[in-house]
């Protein structure tokens, strides 16, 4: 789903991996929708779900809360989170200045994490 500033948050199932794929700009005045989507991907009971940030070009922290929050409700669930790019640089850098990556079950690409 697009807002009006051309930010995108869907949804989709392949195989049995729920894929969320992100783009555009993610900052605290729209991250409902992404919280919203992997909400939806914990409910949907699959074994893994995916988070697709290489289309991110901007993240703020409430990203990362969405995230970890996401990541726990899975874990909890006895479910895989797994976060895949390729990061952008402003993403990228988003982890490594919070340190967060470590946090993450990370694959380089999508498809590396629907077939790992």
């Amino acid at each position: 789903m697009f807002d009006e500033s051309g930010n995108e948050v869907t949804g989709a199932v392949e195989g049995d991996v729920y894929i969320v794929k992100v783009t555009g700009d993610i900052d605290v005045d729209n991250a409902a929708r992404l919280r919203e989507e992997l909400a939806a991907a914990a409910r949907a009971g699959m074994p893994r779900t995916v988070v697709d940030l290489s289309g991110l070009v901007f993240a703020d922290s409430t990203v990362l809360h969405v995230l970890l929050d996401a990541q726990r409700e899975h874990r909890s669930a006895g479910r895989r989170l797994v976060v895949a790019g390729p990061f952008g640089r402003t993403v990228g850098r988003l982890f490594d200045v919070t340190g967060t990556l470590g946090f993450f079950v990370v694959a380089p690409t999508v498809e590396a994490a629907v077939t790992s």
